[in-house]
């Protein structure tokens, strides 16, 4: 069986680290760079890096930071956020990147993640996908960052971007998005049973005991988090030494 993987996400704004809840109230977390040093050095296993504004000129900043961070850190990382065409996943891996994170562009154009595939290999497009449980029961796809509701629903839109080559899908609860109160579980074990390719748990993530439902009821393949990380209330070698005794094949 393969390894379970911890990814701290680092959602980057203005060349900082912040960190919401449900997608909204930002505060500061602390440099990028140093972080994902620090992360590398805990023993997490990957990186996700977000440029959740995109701005033209955040771009600009954002790559900045990607070649900073491939200068310093030693594990795999992954960048995403105003991805909407291939020479901007070009740009990224030019600047050190590993993979690529597509969401809005590919729900408004899913051709963009067949292009990635066949130029890049699947192992580089990540499909992030951020959804809403709903008041009638259906999860919603949303884009923009959470702000605007998409009529795809979460369950088909996810087997059509497996069917179109990505290499891993990054499924965010937005109900559960910072409330330290666990992951969807019911939403991810049954994309880990309808899906051929990984899936990583985004959304929720409050204590150990989470991570632990997030592998074994959740069936996720990886698990994200990001405050829990960020402002010091779990470190990852503890972490990974809780899931090692409840039988849970991680890297340490």
């Amino acid at each position: 069986m393969l390894a379970k993987r911890i990814i701290p996400c680092l959602d980057v704004k203005d060349g900082q680290t912040v960190k919401g809840t449900n997608f909204v109230n930002l505060r500061h977390a602390g440099d990028p760079v140093e972080l994902g040093k620090t992360y590398s050095e805990q023993g997490a296993d990957e990186l996700v890096y977000l440029d959740i504004t995109a701005s033209h000129e955040g771009r600009k900043t954002f790559t900045r930071v990607v070649e900073r961070v491939a200068a310093e850190v030693s594990i795999p990382f992954t960048v995403g956020g105003g991805i909407n065409e291939l020479a901007d996943v070009d740009r990224l891996l030019a600047a050190g990147a590993d993979k690529v994170s597509v969401n809005s562009a590919a729900l408004r154009r899913p051709g963009l993640i067949d292009e990635i595939a066949r130029h890049y290999g699947s192992q580089v497009c990540v499909v992030a996908i951020d959804a809403r449980l709903e008041a009638d029961g259906q999860w919603a796809c949303y884009v923009n960052g959470g702000r605007v509701r998409t009529d795809r629903g979460l369950f088909d839109w996810a087997r059509e971007v497996n069917e179109r080559g990505a290499g891993e899908i990054l499924f965010t609860s937005m109900n559960h998005d910072g409330t330290k109160e666990g992951f969807a579980l019911d939403a991810l074990a049954r994309l880990a049973g309808e899906l051929t390719i990984p899936v990583i748990a985004s959304g929720g993530a409050g204590e150990k005991a989470h991570f632990l439902d997030v592998f074994t009821r959740g069936r996720a393949d990886a698990a994200l988090a990001a405050s829990v990380f960020h402002f010091g209330e779990i470190g990852i070698p503890e972490l990974k030494q809780y899931l090692r005794e409840h039988r849970v094949n991680v890297r340490i």
